[in-house]
């Protein structure tokens, strides 16, 4: 348990104040110290009302936010007890395939709004028609994220599938557009910016075109690479290309050619960067039938799970810093989730005659049985999987319950004994998708730490666009899931119906 007197006391703004504490009541793992609220209230200056939410508040938080109904005038002889409805913190039941619908359609109507496809003057934010007029003042016009981030390409290859599970083009359009925006672009800036190194990092392509780092351009080009496969007539090989080349022959490696980065320390790898090198790579071997990467692939998949698996706890550490000789064990929930994404990828489009597809399945395997051991009673995982008192957060969720169901949908594990907590993940999403079409409760960007302090306090924000591919994604395959089985609620729980043989 945490006390959070110090932090609220620290924001000035009592209109803040209040929204602070309101918003501990969602996330339902915070509790106030009573003896302590009279000092607070007295410095919010809050009137009657505010103070009584604040009461209210507390009394909730201390009392236990799961508590169950006191049912007090039922007995066992009066009563089938057992059907007695508890108080879910989030919906338990078996999703209705047009709600799912619904809630993809309203991410999709929001983000449709909020990513402009233009190129404009930043001093004067003058729109760009002439491509041929590109200089150092020529930036992408601002929406609430950027089309060519690495989170971004997750969103580009949901939208794609989204398309696919329900039918409605208006997803694949959203992708297609804008892939072809910038593909259109490429030609020009990558002319003027060979002629103008004197612009340094300037240009709003210049990662894309220049990679630095894996984040760079490895989703992006996975997804230029999925869009390719669809069908879709754009010309993206030369990025395509570049950005394997970067991959393959130009990323920072460890001496037995593991990827990984000389930041925070040297020598490190990254959870995170399974996901953001290795399914481009598996891609390119669909792409072009090479099964070079294929064994690239699988070989980095092996490397990264030798140093940074946990075989007793069943999920991986953040982060692996060579010559270390104690490596401490954070098991941050997103980089899990790229993990385990990784995985899924890679068996997606791996050879079934491939010798290291059974090694990878196992890996699969191996995860999710870990993962399923920490999901929460809310249906969500916490920052810190391991750590129940860790926020619990809604990017991870939702990876978690794309792969489960996408695990499911192929026959890559037990759809018995995984389909109802993929299930309760998707209705735990479900609650953080707003009216406007936001994804709430998602971490912020998140470097690598070695102390608990580092990931306990990460900021959540509807602006992080690390929530939007992944909730994309698992409305898609729960989709699949749904169509291609019958539930019920049998004995109050929710169970997959198992075909009479």
């Amino acid at each position: 348990m945490k006390f959070i007197f110090e932090e609220v006391v620290q924001i000035k703004d009592k209109t803040s104040r209040l929204s602070f504490l309101s918003s501990l009541l969602g996330q339902r793992i915070i509790a106030i110290q009573i003896r302590r609220l009279p000092y607070i209230i007295d410095n919010l200056t809050m009137n009657k009302s505010q103070i009584s939410r604040v009461l209210l508040l507390s009394l909730s938080l201390s009392s236990g936010a799961f508590a169950q109904k006191n049912v007090t005038k039922a007995n066992d002889s009066n009563t089938p007890l057992h059907l007695i409805q508890p108080d879910y913190p989030v919906p338990y039941q078996i999703a209705k395939p047009e709600e799912v619908k619904a809630l993809l359609q309203r991410i999709h109507g929001y983000l449709d709004q909020v990513t402009p496809t233009n190129f404009v003057n930043s001093k004067t934010n003058e729109v760009l028609t002439d491509l041929s007029k590109i200089d150092e003042n020529t930036a992408l016009q601002k929406g609430d994220f950027r089309l060519v981030s690495y989170e971004w390409g997750v969103t580009y290859g949901a939208m794609l599938a989204a398309a696919k599970a329900t039918g409605d083009k208006r997803f694949s359009d959203y992708a297609e557009k804008r892939l072809k925006f910038i593909a259109d672009a490429v030609p020009y800036f990558k002319k003027t910016q060979d002629a103008h190194e004197d612009w340094g990092t300037k240009g709003p392509l210049k990662g894309l075109l220049h990679p630095h780092a894996l984040d760079d351009c490895g989703a992006m080009c996975a997804a230029m690479i999925k869009a390719s496969l669809a069908g879709n007539p754009n010309n993206f090989r030369p990025l395509i290309d570049s950005h394997i080349e970067y991959i393959t022959k130009k990323e920072h490696r460890l001496s037995d050619g593991t990827l990984a980065r000389n930041r925070p320390q040297p020598n490190t790898m990254w959870l995170d960067d399974m996901f953001m090198g290795i399914p481009a790579i598996a891609l390119m071997g669909k792409l072009t039938g090479d099964t070079k990467y294929y064994d690239e692939a699988v070989k980095q998949i092996k490397q990264f799970s030798k140093r940074m698996f946990n075989p007793e706890k069943g999920v991986y550490m953040h982060g692996w810093v060579e010559g270390m000789d104690e490596h401490p064990q954070f098991h941050w929930a997103r980089a899990n989730g790229w993990a385990i994404l990784t995985k899924i990828e890679v068996l997606e489009v791996l050879p079934e005659n491939h010798p290291g597809r059974a090694e990878i399945l196992a890996l699969l395997k191996a995860h999710v049985k870990g993962l399923s051991r920490y999901q929460s009673g809310a249906g969500f995982w916490h920052q810190l999987l391991d750590r129940n008192d860790s926020y619990l957060e809604t990017s991870a969720t939702a990876i978690y319950a794309y792969c489960f169901a996408k695990a499911i949908n192929k026959g890559w594990i037990d759809a018995l004994a995984y389909t109802p907590a993929t299930m309760l993940a998707w209705n735990a999403v479900s609650t953080k998708i707003n009216e406007k079409g936001q994804v709430e409760g998602t971490c912020v960007g998140t470097g690598m730490g070695f102390d608990p302090a580092f990931y306990y306090h990460r900021p959540i924000s509807p602006f992080a666009a690390h929530g939007y591919g992944p909730a994309i994604l698992a409305g898609s395959e729960i989709l699949t899931l749904l169509q291609n089985n019958k539930f019920e609620i049998n004995d109050s729980s929710v169970q997959l119906l198992k075909p009479k043989k």
